[in-house]
């Protein structure tokens, strides 16, 4: 039998992954990265109180880095074996949170873009969809490990009536239909600009429940955050193999 220690201040224990929570008034559906349905493993939210995440999103949030390094060493601290955000342009964060605690650290689904190019080759491009494009900078880029933003094609749903409305406007309502559409159309109006494109990556931690549908759109592998978190799990909590030999 195992032996087991409390953790000072602990209420629960299990979790692998700890998600540090920005403020947001946004409709949280299956797929999403913040309802708890959409993983087959428990998740330990965390709120980070005064992180807005309009501001986050838009970039006016310089005081923002000390505040989800607090946070992720409480995270750390309740047992989680890997710490990661819910908005992709938490990549500013990435350098500063992993330097501060002894567990992987994935601040933005953005993080996954070098592996994907590389595994494309030279001669495609990866089709990045993001919340606000905007707010895109070579600086986030770099913080996410991207290198050579020539590897990439962004196009931002910032456009979209329904996306802004909901996303950036934070009106509390969301049309599942609306928005796949939304979403869908976005992917297959940057495939026709670019048809070099040979993959998508979903940076928003919204996008995951529409990846199923671009894929569908596009025939194309699609990249997501949610997936991202799946396969972190599985190099924190690796499963035993059951089976004949």
């Amino acid at each position: 039998m195992a032996v087991f220690y409390a953790r000072p201040g602990q209420v629960a224990d299990g979790y692998q992954i700890g998600i540090l929570c920005a403020e947001w008034n946004i409709p949280f559906i299956p797929g999403d990265l913040n309802n708890a349905s959409t993983f087959d493993f428990p998740i330990r939210y965390l709120a980070v109180p005064g992180a807005v995440g309009a501001d986050v999103l838009s970039g006016n949030d310089s005081s923002f880095a000390e505040m989800f390094v607090t946070a992720a060493r409480q995270l750390e601290r309740e047992g989680v074996r890997a710490i990661t955000g819910n908005c992709g342009f938490m990549a500013k964060y990435q350098q500063a949170v992993a330097d501060k605690v002894d567990v992987p650290v994935l601040m933005s689904s953005l993080l996954q873009a070098p592996m994907i190019a590389r595994m494309l080759g030279a001669h495609r491009k990866l089709g990045v969809l993001v919340a606000n494009k905007s707010s895109v900078t070579d600086q986030l880029l770099a913080s996410a490990g991207i290198a050579d933003p020539d590897q990439i094609v962004i196009e931002g749903l910032d456009h979209r009536a329904h996306w802004n409305q909901v996303i950036l406007q934070e009106s509390g309502v969301l049309d599942e239909d609306r928005m796949c559409a939304e979403v869908v159309d976005t992917a297959r109006d940057l495939l026709v600009r670019n048809p070099v494109i040979g993959a998508f990556l979903l940076e928003c931690s919204d996008l995951p429940p529409y990846s199923a549908a671009v894929h569908a759109a596009t025939g194309l592998p699609v990249f997501d955050w949610s997936n991202f978190i799946r396969y972190i799990h599985d190099a924190v909590a690796p499963r035993s193999y059951d089976g004949l030999f």
